[in-house]
C-alpha cells in the first residue's frame, strides 16, 4: 500500500472549505479533521480562524441547525442534542443559547410524537409496566424526566 502524499496546509484549508459549502460543521470538528489530514495543531487553528472570519464557520449558527434538526427528525430531547454538540467541541453558551431559542410548543410536541410512536409498539402502553417503558425510552431519548411524567400523565 503506497504512503498518502503530504497535503498542504491551502489545500487543507480548501478541502475544508468545500466541505463547510457542502454543509454546517462546527470549529472543533473541522480542526480535528485538519489535525487528521496531516496539518500541525497551531497551523490547523489559523486555518480555523480564517474559515471563521470568513464565515465558512459559525457555532451559532451550527448549533441552531443542529438542535432543529435532531429535535424535530431524529426526536432527540434537549439533554441528548446538548450532549451531541458538546462532542462536536461547541461552547457551552452557544449550546444553552441554541436551545433556549427553539420553540417550547414545537419540543413538546416532538416529546408527544416519539411517545405516540412508542406507544404503538407496545402491547401494554397504559399498564404501569408500559408507562414505564415510555418514560425510559423518552429519557433516554435525552427528554427531561419531569417534562416526559408530565405528559405521560396527561
Amino acid at each position: 500500500m503506497k504512503p498518502k502524499k503530504p497535503i498542504t496546509p491551502r489545500d487543507a484549508q480548501i478541502k475544508a472549505e468545500e466541505l463547510c459549502a457542502r454543509a454546517e460543521h462546527s470549529a472543533g470538528e473541522i480542526r480535528q479533521k485538519l489535525i487528521k489530514w496531516g496539518i500541525y495543531p497551531d497551523e490547523a487553528d489559523r486555518i480555523v480562524s480564517a474559515m471563521i472570519k470568513a464565515r465558512f464557520i459559525d457555532d451559532a449558527r451550527f448549533a441552531r441547525i443542529y438542535v432543529r434538526y435532531k429535535i424535530e427528525f431524529s426526536k432527540w430531547g434537549k439533554r441528548k442534542v446538548a450532549m451531541g454538540l458538546y462532542q462536536k467541541r461547541v461552547a457551552r453558551d452557544i449550546i444553552n443559547e441554541a436551545l433556549d431559542e427553539y420553540d417550547d410548543e414545537k419540543y413538546i410536541e416532538s416529546l408527544r410524537r416519539a411517545l405516540d410512536s412508542k406507544r404503538r409498539t407496545l402491547a401494554d402502553a397504559d399498564t404501569y409496566e408500559g408507562r414505564t417503558k415510555l418514560f425510559r425510552f423518552a429519557v433516554s431519548r435525552g427528554f427531561e424526566p419531569d417534562l416526559v411524567a408530565r405528559e405521560l400523565r396527561k
